[in-house]
């Protein structure tokens, strides 16, 4: 259960390199050697937002 919050991951080939923890609003990396790299939480949210609100607009339309 991803909670209230929902899930945001990248994965590549199926492997999933890191999370955001939504709760906490941090990038959770999955292989010590990707912690080099940044990924800003806030792009994530801003994501479910988006998604959210599009989400919303079709099940209106429909």
């Amino acid at each position: 259960s991803y909670g209230s919050f929902g899930q945001y991951t990248h994965e590549f080939d199926g492997d999933e390199q890191f999370y955001v923890d939504l709760g906490r609003k941090e990038t959770v990396w999955w292989l010590p050697v990707l912690s080099q790299f940044s990924f800003d939480p806030q792009f994530a949210l801003t994501n479910i937002a988006v998604g959210k609100h599009n989400l919303n607009f079709l099940i209106k339309r429909s």
